[in-house]
């Protein structure tokens, strides 16, 4: 037995909401302070999606996993104009929740009574949210607190400071300030966290739901967001993970918050594999809710070129790490790739210290890895915006580097980007797309003896933080579970029989030398 984590289940979570691309996403609210009139102001409404649209988007469908990985790449670019066949909201690693549902799922969130909706929306709300069996009475009955107006709701946002809340271009709530003169509690910096914690909440519920995780079996949670919470005097003190899983019932859970800006979720992994391994936490949860400030972040290239905003989704991810059960896809801890501070910030270095410099450490090579899992971006929202397809450029750089070591001929390039690659399907939300919405669909594949190894790769800005211009990532390799943990009750036989020889030759020591002394007595 070898020790190693396992991966016990992924939940993936997406809630759409166009109105909060208009609202809060800041390459809008930016637009508006600098050039209120623009011609982009004024014809992004007409650029936004329904809904079902949404829903009937392939790659979200991928993310939720009612599509596979090979579905997408079998599917002709681009993938805005083409639907799923059958698509449907709720999928196997999660759901993807329209926005006036996800404004109820914040109130619920709301531990100081800061989220505000109007009567009869909070009303119509409440009757979808029973339909699921994710929410409490207790939960539910949050949204029987509202008894306002829609002439209150506009006070609070007019006069009070507080940040609006739209569905359908109507003010539906609103959020207000927590604090009178501390910017960090702003109404706009409350929307933003407690967005963060709901979509975080709700693929922790989802976890519960589709995984069949327990919920009082978590003994620690670890959040990997990239959004900070606390106050004037502690501005990112935390604690995510431990608001988030209060809410979602983990009662039995610790936690805290690890940040890497989009390598986060990588980190926060082998954080949680190696408290696992060590045997100081038993399950561990690491899970991320998304970003308010990232809707619409590309929407001036997709207006401009006729396409709808594709960055309407407030995506959410969890991930259940436990001791080696023989079954379920085994983290490797000794197969890690590492970003040093002496590393530098070309693009080979970077490959090199995440990719072939484990693997070599490990006696494998490139092509053993049967699936890399880079930055994800969906190729759809990155290509018309000027960034390319991310991950094909991941795969070339792997590839090239498979050919400078002497594992790939030069001709192979192109069939290696296609059989160890993948399209990308995650929504552009920082931490969400670095090879994290992989984990779901791996887990199932080297379940069903598809794939044995496959490599996560975390990567990251740090130089967005204006402290330090260094690049940043780390990677690991999770492999199929050859089953040689068992259930550990052989381990246990073994143990006691080993108590019991070790007992018998004592016995047999101690009496042997009792019999030496009696003899030579006189």
């Amino acid at each position: 037995m070898n020790g190693y984590p396992v991966i016990k289940g992924a939940s993936y979570t997406l809630a759409i909401t166009p109105d909060m691309v208009l609202h809060n996403g800041t390459t809008q609210t930016t637009e508006r302070v600098v050039n209120p009139d623009s011609e982009y102001l004024k014809e992004l409404p007409g650029h936004l999606r329904s809904f079902e649209d949404a829903v009937n988007y392939i790659p979200n469908q991928v993310y939720i996993g009612n599509a596979k990985p090979a579905d997408l790449a079998a599917t002709e670019f681009p993938y805005y104009d083409k639907k799923w066949s059958g698509a449907v909201r709720e999928g196997r690693y999660g759901q993807i929740m329209p926005q006036d549902e996800f404004y109820g799922l914040i109130q619920i969130c709301d531990a100081f009574e800061l989220v505000m909706l109007e009567r009869e929306f909070a009303a119509g709300v409440k009757k979808k949210l029973e339909k699921q069996k994710l929410f409490t009475e207790e939960q539910l009955a949050v949204l029987d607190k509202n008894d306002n107006s829609s002439d209150y709701i506009h006070e609070l946002v007019e006069k009070e400071h507080a940040e609006g809340l739209y569905h359908n271009n109507v003010l539906v709530g609103a959020v207000k300030r927590a604090h009178d003169v501390d910017v960090n509690l702003s109404a706009h910096v409350m929307l933003e966290n407690l967005v963060t914690k709901a979509s975080n909440v709700l693929s922790l519920l989802e976890l519960v739901h589709k995984a069949g995780v327990a919920p009082d079996s978590v003994d620690y949670v670890i959040d990997c967001c990239e959004e900070a919470c606390g106050d004037m005097n502690q501005r990112g003190g935390g604690n995510f993970a431990k608001a988030a899983a209060e809410i979602a019932g983990f009662v039995n859970a610790t936690g805290s918050d690890v940040r890497g800006f989009c390598a986060g979720p990588a980190h926060a992994l082998l954080h949680a594999a190696a408290l696992v391994q060590a045997g100081t936490f038993k399950n561990v949860v690491v899970t991320a809710g998304g970003c308010t400030a990232k809707l619409g972040m590309n929407a001036k290239d997709h207006v401009k070129k006729g396409l709808p905003v594709l960055e309407d989704a407030i995506a959410g991810f969890s991930a259940l790490l436990s001791a080696d059960d023989g079954v379920n896809p085994q983290l490797c801890t000794d197969i890690v790739g590492y970003h040093t501070i002496g590393t530098g910030s070309a693009p080979q270095n970077v490959i090199s210290s995440l990719v072939t410099a484990p693997l070599e450490k490990a006696g494998l090579k490139i092509p053993d890895i049967d699936k890399y899992a880079p930055e994800m971006q969906n190729p759809d929202i990155t290509k018309p915006a000027g960034a390319g397809d991310v991950p094909e450029a991941n795969y070339k750089m792997i590839a090239a580097l498979g050919v400078k070591k002497g594992e790939l001929e030069r001709s192979e390039i192109k069939s290696f980007v296609k059989e160890h690659g993948m399209t990308g399907w995650a929504p552009t939300q920082g931490h969400i797309p670095s090879g994290i919405p992989y984990l779901g669909a791996m887990r199932d594949e080297m379940l069903g003896g598809e794939i044995s190894r496959a490599m996560i790769i975390g990567k990251g800005s740090l130089f967005l933080g204006r402290m330090t211009n260094l690049f940043d990532g780390v990677s690991f390799v999770v492999q199929a579970n050859d089953g040689s943990a068992g259930s550990g009750k052989e381990e246990a036989i073994d143990e006691s029989r080993i108590k019991a020889l070790i007992g018998r030759a004592m016995r047999t020591f101690a009496e042997g030398l009792m019999g030496e002394e009696e003899s030579a007595e006189p």
